[in-house]
C-alpha cells in the first residue's frame, strides 16, 4: 500500500511539473507575433566560408579542422542596418538569428567560450548586438535561434548525427553541458535587450536513443521565462507541443501537411509558424542556386496565413556578411506585394475554409478574404464555399462586384479567370 502510494505521489508530483500556463505577458507576446504574419530566418556562422551548408561539419569532417576556420572569419560586408532595412521594407515584421548552430560556434559575445564571433574571429564584432539595436531602428522584433545540440563539444552526450568530427566522446557529460548551455541562454536574455522569442533546435538528435533522453526542458524553459517574462519558447523538436512552449513549428510545411517527413505532430491551439528556405539549404551554399520565386514565396505566405500560421522565411548570408541578391530581390518582390495587400495578412486569422489546391482563405473581423492562388484550379461551374455567409463580394484589388450566389449550405462566387492572374487573385466577402 505504501509503495502505491508513492507512486501516487510521484505521478500526482509529475503532473504538476507538467502543468503550465502562460503569463499575461506571454500571451500578450503570442497575440503580437500572431499578427506579424511574416518574419526572416537568418543562418550565419563560419559554416558560411565553406560554401556547403550549415551541416558541413557533419559530413565528416574533423572538428578540429573546421574550428580553425574562424581564425579567418571577417565578414566584411555585415552592416546590421542594410540588413534590417531590406527585411522591414520586405513586410517582415520580426528576424530569427541563428546565435548558435550544431556546429557550437557563438555568434555573439560569450563568456562560457573563446569559441565565438567576438574572441575567436579577427573581426571582434559582436554581430548579434549590432543586429539588436538596428532591430531597434527598424521597429523589427528579434528572435533567437539556439541549438541544443553540438558537434564539437566533448561534455555533449553523444546523439545520432556528428559521429565523424573526431571529437573525444570520452568526457560526455550532461550535467556540464546543461550548465553550458543555461549560461549562454541567460547571457542572450540579459545582454541584447528584448528578444520577443527563443527558438530551439536539435531535441531530434536523441530520438533514436534507445532509453529516452531527458532534456529537461521544463526547467530550461522556466528559466526563459523568469530572465524576460515575455519571452515566447518555440521548439522544432517535429513533435506535439509540450509544457511551456508558446508556439508551435513547422519545418517546411504549411500546418496540416507532411510533404517533407517533419510534421505528424497534432495541431495544437498556439500561434504557428513555418519554417522555409528560399533555396534549399539553410547555411549559404555556393552551388544553391535555384531559388523559389517571389510569386511562389507570396503564395506560401498565403497559404500560411490561411492556416493561422506565420511563415519564417530562410536567408543564407554569405561569408563576408551580406544578404545574397537572389534573396534581396525576393524581399523587394515580397514587400511591394504586401504594400498593397498586407492588410489580407496581417492581423487576419485562418478563414473558414482551409487552404485548398485553389487557394485560401483569411479573417479579419466581419471581412473574409478569399485568395484564389490557382485560377485553374476553380470549377466553371463557380468557387463553392461551404459555411461561408455573406451578403456581398468584391474584388480587393478593384472593389469590383463579383457575382455571388448564396445557400443554406454556404456561397458560390462566379470567380473571372481572365482577371484572376498573378500570384493571388483577392476576393472580398463581407
Amino acid at each position: 500500500m505504501k509503495k502505491i502510494l508513492l507512486i501516487l505521489a510521484a505521478l500526482c508530483a509529475m503532473a504538476t511539473a507538467g502543468a503550465y500556463t502562460p503569463s499575461e505577458s506571454v500571451r500578450a507576446a503570442q497575440r503580437e507575433f500572431a499578427a506579424d504574419r511574416f518574419g526572416i530566418f537568418i543562418h550565419w556562422g563560419i559554416y558560411s566560408m565553406f560554401g556547403q551548408g550549415e551541416w558541413y561539419l557533419n559530413s565528416g569532417v574533423n572538428e578540429k579542422e573546421y574550428c580553425k576556420a574562424a581564425g579567418g572569419f571577417y565578414p566584411i560586408g555585415f552592416n546590421a542596418d542594410e540588413w534590417a532595412e531590406a527585411i522591414s521594407a520586405s513586410g517582415a515584421r520580426y528576424i530569427t538569428f541563428t546565435t548558435r548552430h550544431h556546429d557550437g560556434f557563438s555568434m555573439f559575445g560569450t563568456s562560457t567560450s573563446n569559441y565565438n564571433i567576438v574572441d575567436g574571429t579577427p573581426f571582434g564584432r559582436d554581430v548579434l548586438k549590432e543586429l539588436a539595436a538596428a532591430c531597434q531602428r527598424h521597429s523589427l522584433k528579434l528572435h533567437l535561434y539556439y541549438s541544443h545540440l553540438d558537434w564539437r563539444r566533448e561534455d555533449y552526450p553523444l546523439g545520432r548525427t556528428g559521429r565523424r568530427t573526431g571529437r573525444d566522446t570520452t568526457h560526455q557529460n550532461w550535467t556540464s553541458y546543461r550548465n553550458f548551455m543555461d549560461r549562454q541562454l541567460t547571457e542572450l536574455l540579459t545582454n541584447y535587450g528584448p528578444i520577443r522569442a527563443i527558438w530551439f533546435d536539435g531535441y531530434w538528435d536523441h530520438d533514436a536513443d534507445t532509453v529516452p533522453f531527458d532534456w529537461q526542458l521544463d526547467s530550461q524553459y522556466a528559466l526563459v521565462h523568469r530572465l524576460q517574462p515575455g519571452c515566447l519558447v518555440a521548439n522544432n523538436h517535429h513533435e506535439d507541443v509540450l509544457p511551456g512552449e508558446d508556439i508551435q513549428i513547422f519545418e517546411r510545411d504549411v500546418p496540416g501537411e507532411n510533404t517533407a517527413g517533419y510534421s505528424e505532430q497534432a495541431l495544437a491551439q498556439l500561434p504557428k509558424e513555418t519554417c522555409q528556405t528560399m533555396n534549399g539549404m539553410w547555411g549559404y551554399k555556393v552551388k544553391d542556386t535555384v531559388y523559389k520565386s517571389v510569386d511562389e514565396l507570396i503564395r506560401l505566405l498565403v497559404r500560411c496565413s490561411g492556416m493561422g500560421a506565420n511563415l519564417l522565411l530562410n536567408i543564407g548570408p554569405r561569408p563576408d556578411g551580406r544578404l545574397p541578391e537572389q534573396s534581396l530581390e525576393r524581399l523587394r518582390g515580397m514587400g511591394e506585394w504586401l504594400k498593397v495587400y498586407g492588410a489580407t495578412i496581417y492581423g487576419t486569422e485562418g478563414g473558414e475554409v482551409k487552404p485548398q489546391p485553389w487557394g485560401a482563405t483569411t479573417r479579419k473581423g466581419k471581412e473574409l478574404y478569399v485568395h484564389i492562388l490557382q485560377a485553374d484550379s476553380v470549377p466553371a461551374s463557380g468557387l463553392f464555399l461551404p459555411g461561408v455567409k455573406a451578403k456581398h463580394a468584391e474584388e480587393f484589388a478593384t472593389g469590383r462586384k463579383v457575382e455571388l450566389q448564396r445557400s443554406d449550405e454556404g456561397v458560390t462566387l462566379a470567380v473571372d479567370r481572365q482577371a484572376a492572374k498573378g500570384p493571388d487573385y483577392i476576393i472580398t466577402l463581407k
